[in-house]
């Protein structure tokens, strides 16, 4: 893989790491292709990979009483997809399912959970993202049961746009209606309002964000109060290098 393409391939927890942790994992480390749809673990199963994202966003998903799948959380490049590997839960409720294709990181859970375990910045940095990830799914719930919708999905789509490389999000207001557990008819209606105030530009499944600050004036203030403790939690580190060229595969391709 060339430096140039390398650069674009950047998640914050990664380049938190010591010289030593990256030199220990960069050899196991995957760069996988991750197609939309494509489920990362089921609730109750074994963890046997994280996953890592640079421009992939994942969604982790609750299923309801009905069947309905209402998503609890988003991991983008902020983060990393089955954390739970390393703190012994070995499998959790949810789901993990690739909303916005894109590419990921690839590690052995086993392999996370030693490096885990040595007690160098790796353990401090998942433990504080443990806590912001945690941090987002209550104010989510929170969001759900005290603001509005087009407040919330203001909320929502700020968020999506934090943790992806480019200013569009490829995803239908069906699929947004499901996240979000609402009727699909309440999301055109707010998107339609998003749209001739100037703030978004939708059509053929595809949303842009226009307008970031009148976004930010419509949302509530769980996005700021997300976005706040995340940065405090985990403070951006830059200059990621890889020592050893991490292998690209297609998820396709890999065992």
């Amino acid at each position: 893989m060339s430096s140039a393409l390398r650069q674009h391939h950047i998640n914050d927890l990664l380049v938190t790491l010591s010289p030593e942790e990256i030199t220990r994992l960069s050899p196991s480390l995957e760069l996988l292709l991750l197609p939309p749809g494509l489920c990362l673990y089921e609730p109750g199963t074994p963890i046997q990979y994280a996953y890592f994202p640079t421009s992939a966003v994942i969604s982790l998903l609750y299923e309801m009483d009905d069947g309905a799948m209402v998503e609890i959380a988003m991991v983008g490049n902020d983060g990393v997809v089955g954390v739970a590997a390393v703190l012994d839960g070995e499998s959790t409720l949810s789901r993990a399912v690739v909303q916005n294709p894109g590419y990921a990181y690839r590690l052995a859970g086993e392999h996370l959970k030693r490096e885990f375990q040595r007690g160098g910045p790796l353990q401090k940095t998942l433990l504080r993202y443990t806590q912001a990830l945690l941090t987002e799914m209550a104010q989510t719930l929170v969001c759900v049961h005290h603001h509005s919708l087009e407040q919330q999905l203001c909320r929502w789509l700020l968020m999506r746009f934090d943790r992806l490389p480019i200013n569009y999000l490829e995803l239908s207001q069906e699929s947004i209606a499901n996240l979000l557990g609402v009727r699909r008819p309440a999301i055109s209606e707010i998107a339609v309002r998003l749209r001739k105030a100037g703030l978004i530009h939708y059509g053929r499944g595809r949303i842009a964000l226009l307008d970031r600050p009148g976004m930010e004036k419509r949302a509530c203030g769980c996005y700021f109060i997300i976005r706040t403790e995340q940065d405090r939690l985990l403070r951006k580190a830059k200059g990621l290098s890889l020592d050893e060229q991490p292998v690209v595969a297609s998820i396709d391709q890999a065992s």
